[in-house]
This record gives structure tokens, C-alpha cells and sequence, in this order.
């Protein structure tokens, strides 16, 4: 629709964000390493809408669902199908990533919740659905390889070779 920025409909309002090549080499790698630990019978899904109410549709960087979903090849899946969701942060989609997805994929109760922070070099990985959110939440710098316990079993994600924007702040 608009080259460079992608579309979802959050609160109610069209939002876009500008995406940048580090966002999609970080979904690349990121999906690459994912698709190697987890079963057959799940499939992967990036920029597909799931509509959670009237005024809420994402489109999560990467999903992953049952693959028999995915080979129906539809343009939206209900958001019941993600057993863990990993969105990359962009300058414009800050908030919508680090405050109002949480709480929306936290009610449907998907396990696992992944922020990759290509502007920070950091993770945030959420765990323990509840009704206002998830209630484990951890901070981990890119360089070390993160390990996630999830329905799909003990998956790890190497992070140190996830892009770093390099205008990005240091962190200490």
C-alpha cells in the first residue's frame, strides 16, 4: 500500500510504521533458527492479520500456528491459533509493541511473547498470560544465546548476530 511501512489496525486507527532492512534481517534470522527446533506440524506465519476485536487487527512479525492453518493460506487466522508471537520493534511501533500488544496477547493467553529491539540490541521476552498482561517479563541484551520455554518446547535463539540499528542507544 505504501512502500516501506507496514499496516495494522490498532485501537481503532490505521497505523503505519516504517520498516527498515534490519527488521527484516532480524524476522529472517529469528525464524530461520525457530524453524529448526520446532515440530513439523507447526508453521510460521509473518505480516498476516489477526483480528482480535473490531478495533484491533495485528499483523505480528512472525506467529507461529498450527502449520495445517497456514496451508490454508488465508489472509487473516484468529489470534486462538499463536502459541508464540515475536514482533520487531521499528521506530514508529514503540508503544504498540512494548504496551498495547502485550496486553491483547496476553488475554487470548499466547505463552510466549518475544520484543526483538533492534534500536536498544535487547529482547524482552513475556511469559505467564493473564488477564492484564503478562505476568514474567525479561530484558536480555543481544549477545547471548536466549532460551525460551514454551508449549512448543525449550527453544533457542541465537542473538548475537540480530541487527543493531546503529543510531541505537548504547545500553549498559
Amino acid at each position: 500500500m505504501f512502500p516501506g511501512h507496514l499496516a495494522e489496525i490498532v485501537e481503532g486507527n490505521i497505523v503505519m510504521s516504517p520498516v527498515k532492512p534490519h527488521h527484516a534481517e532480524t524476522i529472517r534470522l529469528v525464524w530461520n533458527a525457530l524453524r529448526e527446533q520446532v515440530a513439523e506440524e507447526w508453521g510460521f506465519t509473518s505480516d498476516v492479520a489477526f483480528p482480535f476485536d473490531g478495533e484491533n487487527e495485528f499483523c505480528p512479525d512472525l506467529a507461529i500456528i498450527p502449520a495445517a492453518e497456514v496451508a490454508k493460506n488465508e489472509g487473516a487466522y484468529s489470534p486462538d491459533l499463536i502459541e508464540l508471537v515475536v514482533e520487531v520493534v521499528s521506530q514508529g511501533s514503540i508503544r504498540r509493541d512494548y504496551t498495547v500488544k502485550p496486553r491483547w496477547y496476553a488475554q487470548r493467553g499466547i505463552a510466549n511473547y518475544l520484543v526483538l529491539d533492534p534500536l536498544k540490541g535487547h529482547t524482552v521476552m513475556m511469559w505467564n498470560p493473564g488477564p492484564d498482561g503478562y505476568r514474567g517479563r525479561d530484558t536480555i541484551l543481544y549477545g547471548p544465546d536466549l532460551t525460551v520455554d514454551s508449549p512448543l518446547g525449550k527453544l533457542t535463539i541465537p542473538t548475537s548476530r540480530l541487527p543493531v540499528d546503529p543510531k541505537a542507544r548504547p545500553q549498559t
